[in-house]
């Protein structure tokens, strides 16, 4: 059993919430466009942290454009600009249409969705909304969850409040 506390779009600005929230993580995901790199920083002290480059971010060892990896023998691909099921990004679409994850995180949006695309094998798309203060969205937005042997539970938004 993982638990993952999911976030992305801080733009630069980390909300000590997050601490609180995800204190019973196992992980933190960050889904792109960090801002500066002290919160990526920040957040690689407090747990493991699995981070993509936004679109605002430079792409780096340590700040890669993608990660895919398996995870209690779940396939998840995390990258920060990956659309909406069902209009994906034209880059990510044919890897999504070939070699389908059962997870597909991403942010740049700032809106929240969590939904199934059963014209993809099913694939749970996830997009925990924006964490920080810049951008359109009114409610700052996370997500946790916990994977168990192939399963996602416990899924939970959290609302940071308005930016």
């Amino acid at each position: 059993m993982t638990r993952i506390g999911l976030l992305s779009d801080t733009h630069s600005y980390l909300d000590p919430q997050i601490f609180t929230h995800f204190a019973e993580c196992d992980e933190i995901w960050h889904a792109g466009d960090v801002g500066v790199l002290t919160v990526a920083q920040q957040l690689r002290e407090f747990r493991p942290l699995r981070i993509v480059s936004g679109n605002i971010d430079q792409e780096s060892a340590d700040l890669p454009a993608n990660q895919r990896f398996t995870l209690e023998g779940l396939d998840i691909w995390m990258t920060h600009i990956g659309g909406t099921p069902p209009k994906y990004n034209p880059v990510v679409r044919p890897e999504l249409l070939a070699n389908p994850p059962d997870i597909f995180v991403c942010g740049h949006s700032h809106i929240l969705k969590v939904s199934r695309d059963p014209a993809i094998n099913k694939l749970l798309y996830i997009n925990p909304g924006a964490a920080g203060k810049t951008g359109f969205h009114v409610m700052r937005t996370a997500v946790r969850f916990t994977l168990n042997s192939g399963q996602v539970q416990d899924m939970q938004v959290i609302e940071l409040g308005k930016k």
